[in-house]
C-alpha cells in the first residue's frame, strides 16, 4: 500500500506511511495526510469568530453560550461564535434580526481595542515564523514559508501545526489554517473546516475542489461581477474554465484572463508583507433614524475626531474625506471631495464632510452616518499649510494640547461645543464594526470567508 506524507494535528509527529486512522505516537485521529504536505509553502491563517473568541477566552461563564458580538438593538453583528451560528446568525446581519434567530443570546459591545491588541500578539507570532506576514483583516492573514524548513527544522506544514498550538497555548483563542501553493487556493483551503480546521490544497486535487463551486469563491468578484456571469451562463468556477479566454475578455474585458487562471487553480500574487492601508474611518448606528441637519452634525463631528485621532496613531494623513449614510431602507451614499491638503485635523476633515452632509440632509432619514480618510499618505506631509493659511498652526498646536489632555485624563476631558449635542442627547450607538478603521474591522461578507471565523 501506497504511503503518504502525515503529520499528527495534536502532537506534531510527522511519518510517510497508509491511511491508519490514528496517530501511532498519540493516538490522534487528527491527522494531516497529503500527497504534497512537504512541499506546499503559501498559508491562509483565520482566527475563529475573533471577537466571540476574545471574549470567551476573558469570561469563562460564555463558553457554553451563544455570544453575538455586535451594536444596540439598531446595530449589527460585527461577529457570532459557533454556537450562535447554529441559530443562523451571521455577520453584517441586523441585531434585530439575530436576537429573533437566537433570543437567548448573550450581546457584548465590541471592544477595538482589546480586539487589536489579541490580533497585534498573533500576528507577533506569525512574524516569529517568516517575515513574509501579509495581514488581511484583524484577524487573517496569509505567510509565505518558503526556504523555512532550515529555521524551523521542518516543512511548512509541521511548522503550522506548532504555531496552531503555540496561538491556542499562549494566546487562548483558535485558528484554523488554509495551506497550498498560492493565495487563493490557501485562502479556499482555510474555508474548508472550521473550527481548529487544518485543511491542504495541491496541484494534485485543487481543480476538484474549486470546479463545482459558485464564482463567486473567485478573488474581486462582487454581486454585480457574480449576476452578469450568471446570465451568460457562467455559474460554477467549471463553468468559467470550460470557456475560451478570447470569450471571458470579450464579457469582462482585462479581468476575463484573470478570472480564467483562477478557475485553472493559477495565482501569480504573491505575499506582500506590507498591505497598504487605504482609508481610515468611523462610524455609527442610530438607535432612531435620523433627518435633522443639526442633530447629524455634531455626531459627525464626533466620528470625525475618532478618524483624527486614529491617523495621528498610524502615522497617517488624509488626501481626501468620504461621508457615509445610510437611510432607514438600507440604501448607501457614498459622497468624496478629493485633493485636499493632506492633514490630521479633526477641523479640517469635519468641514468638507460637513458640506456634504448639509446637500444630502434634504429631509431623508438615516440610520447610519460615517466619515473616513482617504488617498492617505504619510504624516510628515500633513498640515504643513502655507502663507495664505494663517489659521493652520494654531489648529495644530490646539488639537495637540488637546490629546494630550485626553490621552492623559479621558476622552470626555476636553469637549468642543459642537460635541455637547451629540453628547447629552445619547442618539447613537457605536456601528459593531467600523469600516476601514484602524484597528480594522473584520472583512467585508463579500471577503469569500463571510464572517470572521
Amino acid at each position: 500500500m501506497a504511503t503518504v506524507p502525515t503529520i499528527c494535528r495534536d502532537c506534531g509527529a510527522g511519518e510517510a506511511r497508509d491511511a491508519g486512522a490514528r496517530c501511532t505516537r498519540c493516538g490522534s485521529p487528527r491527522l494531516l495526510r497529503h500527497p504534497e504536505l512537504d512541499t506546499l509553502p503559501i498559508a491562509h491563517v483565520d482566527c475563529d469568530a475573533f471577537y466571540a473568541a476574545v471574549e470567551k477566552r476573558d469570561d469563562p461563564t460564555l463558553r457554553d453560550v451563544p455570544v453575538i458580538v455586535g451594536g444596540g438593538q439598531r446595530g449589527v453583528v460585527a461577529t457570532a461564535c459557533y454556537i450562535a451560528r447554529t441559530y443562523g446568525v451571521r455577520s453584517a446581519m441586523p441585531m434585530f434580526k439575530a436576537l429573533k434567530a437566537c433570543p437567548h443570546a448573550r450581546v457584548i459591545k465590541p471592544s477595538f481595542e482589546k480586539y487589536s491588541a489579541v490580533a497585534g500578539e498573533v500576528r507577533r507570532l506569525m512574524q516569529e515564523l517568516t517575515p513574509l506576514v501579509e495581514p488581511i483583516s484583524i484577524d487573517e492573514a496569509f505567510l509565505d514559508l518558503s526556504g523555512t524548513e532550515r529555521v524551523h527544522g521542518g516543512s511548512p506544514a509541521g511548522t503550522l501545526v506548532r504555531f496552531v498550538h503555540r496561538v491556542e497555548r499562549e494566546i487562548g483563542i483558535s485558528i484554523s489554517v488554509g495551506l497550498s501553493y498560492n493565495k487563493f487556493l490557501a485562502k479556499i483551503a482555510s474555508d474548508q473546516e472550521k473550527p481548529r480546521g487544518f485543511s491542504i490544497l495541491g496541484r494534485s486535487d485543487a481543480l476538484d475542489v474549486i470546479s463545482p463551486r459558485p464564482v463567486g469563491i473567485l478573488p474581486g468578484i462582487g454581486k454585480q461581477t457574480e449576476a452578469r456571469l450568471q446570465k451568460a451562463g457562467l455559474v460554477l468556477v467549471r463553468d468559467i474554465r470550460d470557456r475560451s479566454p478570447a470569450d471571458l475578455i470579450r464579457l469582462l474585458g482585462r479581468d476575463g484572463e484573470r478570472l480564467a487562471r483562477l478557475a485553472r487553480g493559477e495565482d501569480a500574487r504573491g505575499v506582500e508583507p506590507r498591505r497598504e492601508t487605504k482609508s481610515v474611518s468611523a462610524e455609527t448606528t442610530f438607535n432612531t433614524d435620523t433627518a435633522r441637519f443639526e442633530e447629524l452634525e455634531p455626531i459627525l463631528w464626533r466620528l470625525a475626531e475618532k478618524v483624527s485621532l486614529r491617523l495621528k496613531r498610524s502615522s497617517l494623513a488624509g488626501r481626501s474625506v468620504v461621508l457615509k449614510l445610510k437611510d432607514r431602507n438600507f440604501r448607501l451614499t457614498t459622497r468624496t471631495r478629493s485633493g485636499l491638503p493632506a492633514t490630521q485635523l479633526a477641523k479640517r476633515l469635519f468641514e468638507p464632510a460637513r458640506a456634504m452632509l448639509r446637500e444630502e440632509a434634504d429631509g431623508t432619514y438615516f440610520r447610519l452616518i460615517g466619515i473616513g480618510a482617504a488617498d492617505l499618505c504619510p504624516a510628515d506631509e500633513a498640515d504643513r499649510g502655507d502663507l495664505a493659511d494663517l489659521t493652520l498652526a494654531e489648529e495644530v498646536q490646539v488639537e495637540a494640547a488637546i490629546d494630550r489632555i485626553r490621552e492623559k485624563f479621558g476622552a470626555g476631558a476636553v469637549q468642543k461645543g459642537l460635541a455637547f449635542p451629540f453628547v447629552s442627547a445619547g442618539r447613537a450607538s457605536p456601528a459593531a464594526a467600523p469600516a476601514g478603521s484602524s484597528p480594522p474591522s473584520e472583512r467585508n461578507p463579500r471577503n469569500r470567508g463571510g464572517e470572521p471565523g
